[in-house]
């Protein structure tokens, strides 16, 4: 019985180590704990998050652009939440594009990309409100006192 038993282990083994190693499967994308990369498209509401950056960038859907990127930490660190939409921001003095952050993303913004010709505002309670901090035009290594780790929404203008 023991050769059988060590010939089921090794089979497992196999197995694990084979499916980490294909693209696609559950293990592979799966994020390591402490690192997400995620995805959030304004047009479907689809969130999705990855082990890297690039995978996370990988998820864009035809036609859609970056609108901004948000980090952790401050300096562009740690794990990223990227924000997809149908088009570049219009410079029209009202915020064009609005979403409350998931709950695994609340109270977590410390520095900030802005992309496709969009401000980011930021804002410490759901649905913009409360006071907010911005325009974040450049890219923003420190989001400031202010809003460093309380942001719940967040507006595009």
């Amino acid at each position: 019985m023991r050769p059988r038993r060590n010939g089921r282990r090794a089979a497992l083994m196999i197995a694990v180590v084979l499916a980490a190693a294909i693209p696609g499967t559950a293990l592979a994308q799966a994020a390591p704990p402490g690192k997400r990369h995620c995805s959030f498209h304004l047009s479907s509401g689809e969130y999705f998050c990855f082990a890297t950056r690039q995978q996370a960038a990988e998820r864009a859907e035809a036609g859609e652009v970056i609108q901004a990127t948000l980090f952790d930490e401050q300096n562009f660190g740690g794990d990223s939440f990227t924000v997809y939409g149908e088009a570049p921001c219009e410079k029209d003095g009202v915020v064009n594009y609005q979403l409350n952050l998931p709950d695994d993303w609340k109270n977590r913004i410390s520095s900030a990309q802005p992309w496709a010709n969009c401000a980011i505002w930021l804002y410490p309670e759901p649905d913009l409100g409360g006071e907010r901090d911005g325009p974040f035009e450049e890219n923003t290594g420190y989001v400031g006192d202010l809003m460093n780790d309380r942001t719940q929404s967040i507006g595009l203008s």
